[in-house]
């Protein structure tokens, strides 16, 4: 049995995180109280470190992009947290036999950062981030890898859970996987193909997998 989860905003709070980090970089630099809604802004969707030589601009900072890569990484990392039950529920997951991945968008070493920081990346039999494999969801060669990293395979079947009714369950589907939506107060877009299930957060979306058999 096998569930792939998504990480931003499905198992942590990457929102609140950045926002938390925005604040506190702003106040550390003496920036103005609009540059918090900048870094936002620039971040929201994604962070690289190619991201910071224009944010840094904007923000009208002399430091080195590097610098303020490795800054953001070590505070990003401190500043998101789990949403409740995830830790325990895929704690439970393990224990009742279940096979469980991470398929994320995003950075090698600020996701892998996350990880470590929540105490989440002991849990998984295997992580897969797309800035380490050269492919992003919703293409289909992340979700292979990802299994592959848990000693699975595509063919065998699973779920996807995930926020990104896009990246996470177009993709999902695509790939062969059972699709589980993690709403978090959001309607379902009109004119997409609903997922196989629809849960208001993760505690829920990990209750529907204990209760599932593939």
């Amino acid at each position: 049995m096998l569930a792939l989860f998504d990480l931003d905003n499905t198992l942590i709070d990457r929102s609140a995180g950045l926002n938390h980090w925005a604040r506190g970089f702003a106040r550390s630099r003496s920036l103005p109280r609009e540059s918090e809604d900048l870094i936002c802004d620039r971040l929201r969707e994604r962070a690289h470190p190619e991201d910071f030589t224009g944010l840094g601009a904007a923000l009208g900072l002399s430091d080195d992009p590097g610098d303020l890569w490795r800054e953001y990484v070590d505070g990003i990392a401190r500043s998101v947290r789990c949403f409740p039950g995830a830790r325990e529920g895929l704690e439970a997951l393990r224990a009742a036999g279940w096979t469980i991945g991470i398929a994320t968008n995003g950075a090698g070493e600020v996701q892998r950062a996350k990880l470590t920081a929540t105490g989440l990346a002991r849990l998984f039999n295997g992580i897969c981030v797309s800035g380490e494999v050269g492919a992003r969801k919703p293409e289909r060669r992340l979700f292979e890898v990802a299994a592959a990293e848990c000693g699975a395979s595509l063919s065998a079947g699973g779920w996807m859970v995930g926020d990104n009714p896009e990246t996470d369950m177009d993709g999902a589907r695509a790939a062969g996987l059972r699709t589980l939506w993690v709403a978090r107060e959001r309607e379902w877009a009109k004119g997409l193909r609903e997922p196989d299930v629809t849960v208001p957060g993760i505690a829920e979306a990990i209750e529907v997998l204990q209760e599932t058999r593939i």
